[in-house]
């Protein structure tokens, strides 16, 4: 297997589309090597504890309502082409993302990364919910097989909470600037979401070599 470190945000549109396009590869590639770690990388780190109005988050780094609504049209359009799923009008507040980032990587410890990865688009992007909430994000869990009361409790602490804005400090430091960032065998960077078609010439790339390495000796 070869690992394949992903980068990303559950508030960052384009990790979603890039994630979808992903999946889609991955698909039509069920002999695929990767084996699949997903990393904390948050957009807004200076974020409120209880997020933002979008709206005026969106219209003030745009330059107002009217180039947000464009910029935001641009991505849904991109978003439908991929088979993701966005939902403007229900996204109504930004929140913070570390709890989220800490949940993701308790959901790895239990093998449920990339499920609870999804589970957290999916709420945020399509059914517009608080994925900042802790009685929110308990329940997220639970939809993915993790215990939500144990969940709820480790929350309610300051559990990794400083590992994970850590990582998400080295992340940058190692130069992530933006997400997604795909790192493939911990070698080679792959950056923003990416066609299905890129990531299935990787992945044929990836089998061919693979197979060379592995036949026949001489």
């Amino acid at each position: 297997m070869i690992r394949l470190d992903i980068f990303s945000d559950p508030v960052c549109p384009w990790c979603l589309i890039g994630k979808t396009n992903l999946d889609r590869a991955l698909e039509s590639r069920p002999n695929h090597p990767f084996r699949i770690e997903w990393h904390p990388f948050q957009l807004n780190p200076d974020m409120p504890k209880g997020g933002v109005d979008q709206v005026e988050y969106l219209a003030a780094k745009f330059g107002g309502k009217q180039r947000a609504i464009q910029a935001m049209l641009q991505v849904v359009d991109h978003a439908k082409k991929a088979g993701a799923e966005i939902n403007m009008d229900k996204v109504t507040r930004l929140p913070n993302t570390l709890d989220a980032h800490r949940l993701i990587h308790w959901a790895g410890i239990e093998g449920r990364q990339t499920p609870m990865v999804a589970r957290l688009f999916r709420a945020h992007w399509r059914d517009g919910e608080d994925i900042g909430d802790h009685a929110t994000l308990a329940r997220l869990a639970g939809d993915v097989g993790m215990d939500a009361v144990a969940v709820a409790r480790l929350l309610a602490s300051d559990a990794d909470a400083e590992d994970i804005a850590a990582r998400d400090t080295d992340a940058r430091r190692k130069g992530v600037t933006a997400v997604p960032t795909f790192l493939i065998a911990q070698a080679y960077v792959v950056s923003g979401a990416q066609p299905v078609e890129v990531w299935q010439q990787i992945i044929d790339e990836l089998v061919e070599k693979l197979a060379v390495q592995d036949g026949p000796e001489d």
